[in-house]
C-alpha cells in the first residue's frame, strides 16, 4: 500500500502533529508500505525557516524510509489570525499541486488541527479518485471561537460548512479522543466510519531517567522543586495561570523553593516573558524550544508537569499528547483541563486536577505534592504502568488496520 499524507507540521519540527504523524508513518514503512508525506519547510512556530532548508517550490529529502516532499508556503509565526489562514491557505494550494506528481498513490490522508489541509486530501483523492482519510486532531474552526480569535460571523459560518462537508466525503475519520466523535454524533456526522486513535508516548524516547545534571547546574535548580509546562505558548492555554501561582508562592513560607519551568514557544510568550519580568518573577524560568533529543534532558528536571488550558466547554473534548509523555516519564502531573482528559488522569491515578484558570487552586494542588512524597512516587508508577496503554506503536499498527482495509473495500 503507498500513503500518501498531507500535513503541514513535521520533523525537524517538535510540536505534536509533527511527532504523531512521524512516528506513525515510521511504524507503516517498518510494515512494508510505501509512506509519502506532503509538507511545508519546518518553520513553526516562530515562522523562522530551520537551519539547513529554504522555502522553494519543491524540495525532496527521505526520514527513517519515508519520502518527504517539501513545498513553498506563507511563512509566518504562529500569531494573527489573517496572517495564519494566509499560511494555511498557500500549503493547501501547493500541496494539492504537487500531490499529482506522486504516483501509484491507494489512498490520502489530510491532518488538521485546521482543515485546509484536510481541503487539499479531498481534492487530491477525487484527482486520483482514491479513498480520503480525513484525521481529526481539533474542532476547527470552533477552536478559534474558543480562544476568542474570531467572533461569530458569516466566515465562521461558512467555515464551519466546509467543515462538515469534509466530514461527510472523508471514507474514514481517524479522531484523536471519543468526545470528538460524540461532537460530530451530534452534528450528524455518520459515526459509523469514525475510528478513535488517541495520541500515545514513544516508550523508546520518553522513559524515566536521573536529572539532567548539567541543565540543573545551568538554571539554578538545586535543592528546588521544579514544576514545569513544555509546549506551545498559545492563546489556548492560558499560561498566566502559572504566573500567578508563581506571584502567590513568593513570599510565602517556604514559597522559594518552588521553580517553574516554561519551555516553548508560541504566539504569548512575549507578552508572557515581560508579564514575568514586570512582577520580578524570579522563580519562573523560560527556555526556547529545543530538539526532540534535547527535550527529554528537560522533562527529567520535573518533579510535576503542569498541563493547562483555557477554561472552554470545547477543550473537554481535547487530550494534550504532552499528558502521554508525563507517564511514559513517570512524571506526575497537574491537570487544569476539564473532560476527557481529566477523566483519563483520574482513571489511571496519574496525577491531580485543578479548575482552569484558578492560581490558587494549582497552588494547592503543588503544595499537596510537594508535601506528599509517597503520593508522587504512586503517581509515578502509576503513569510508567498506563504508559502501555497508550504505546505509539500499536496505536499505529492499529490505524494502518484501518487504512488497509479501506483499501481492500476500495478495490
Amino acid at each position: 500500500m503507498h500513503i500518501l499524507f498531507l500535513t503541514d507540521n513535521f520533523p525537524p519540527e517538535v510540536n505534536a502533529p509533527a511527532s504523531r504523524t512521524f512516528e506513525h508513518c515510521c511504524e507503516w514503512v517498518k510494515a512494508g508500505h510505501k509512506v509519502t508525506v506532503v509538507t511545508c519547510v519546518p518553520n513553526f512556530p516562530k515562522g523562522k525557516v530551520f537551519d539547513g532548508y529554504r522555502n522553494r517550490l519543491w524540495q525532496q529529502e527521505e526520514m527513517a524510509g519515508i519520502r518527504v516532499i517539501r513545498v513553498w508556503s506563507y511563512i509566518t509565526a504562529n500569531e494573527g489570525f489573517a496572517r495564519r489562514v494566509a499560511d494555511y491557505i498557500s500549503y493547501m494550494v501547493t500541496a494539492t499541486l504537487a500531490a499529482p506528481f506522486v504516483r501509484g498513490v491507494d489512498l490520502v490522508i489530510g491532518t488538521s488541527p485546521q482543515f485546509f489541509t484536510a481541503c487539499a486530501a479531498y481534492t487530491v483523492s477525487r484527482l486520483k479518485r482514491i479513498p480520503f482519510v480525513f484525521e481529526l486532531r481539533d474542532l476547527w474552526p470552533e477552536s478559534i471561537r474558543a480562544v476568542g480569535a474570531m467572533k461569530q460571523s458569516a466566515v465562521l459560518i461558512w467555515l464551519e460548512r466546509v467543515e462538515l462537508f469534509l466530514y461527510r466525503k472523508a471514507a474514514l475519520i481517524v479522531s484523536v479522543t471519543n468526545s470528538f466523535r460524540e461532537n460530530l454524533a451530534a452534528r450528524g456526522v455518520n459515526t459509523s466510519k469514525v475510528r478513535v486513535i488517541t495520541n500515545g508516548v514513544d516508550s523508546t524516547r520518553f522513559q524515566p531517567r536521573a536529572r539532567d545534571e548539567e541543565l540543573v547546574r545551568h538554571h539554578g535548580l538545586e535543592g528546588k522543586f521544579v514544576t514545569g509546562y513544555i509546549g506551545t505558548h498559545g492563546m489556548a492555554h492560558a499560561l498566566e495561570t502559572i504566573l500567578d501561582a508563581a506571584e502567590r508562592f513568593r513570599g510565602s513560607p517556604g514559597g522559594d523553593v518552588f521553580r517553574f519551568l516554561l519551555l516553548g514557544d508560541g504566539a504569548s510568550k512575549a507578552e508572557l516573558m515581560a508579564q514575568a519580568r514586570a512582577r520580578g518573577l524570579n522563580s519562573v524560568i523560560f527556555v526556547d524550544t529545543v530538539s526532540k533529543d534535547e527535550v527529554v534532558r528537560y522533562w527529567s528536571l520535573l518533579d510535576t508537569s503542569i498541563i493547562h488550558l483555557r477554561k472552554s466547554e470545547l477543550f473537554h473534548s481535547v487530550i494534550p499528547s504532552k499528558l502521554f509523555e508525563c507517564m511514559g516519564m513517570g512524571i506526575p502531573v497537574l491537570l487544569g483541563v476539564e473532560g476527557e482528559a481529566a477523566g483519563i488522569v483520574e482513571r489511571e491515578d496519574i496525577g491531580l486536577v485543578f479548575e482552569p484558570e484558578d492560581a490558587e487552586a494549582l497552588c494547592r494542588r503543588l503544595d499537596e505534592l510537594f508535601a506528599d512524597k509517597d503520593l508522587r512516587q504512586r503517581l509515578s508508577r502509576n503513569g510508567l504502568k498506563a504508559a502501555g496503554r497508550y504505546d505509539r506503536n500499536a496505536l499505529a499498527t492499529e490505524m494502518l488496520g484501518y487504512l488497509d482495509n479501506l483499501v481492500s473495500r476500495a478495490d
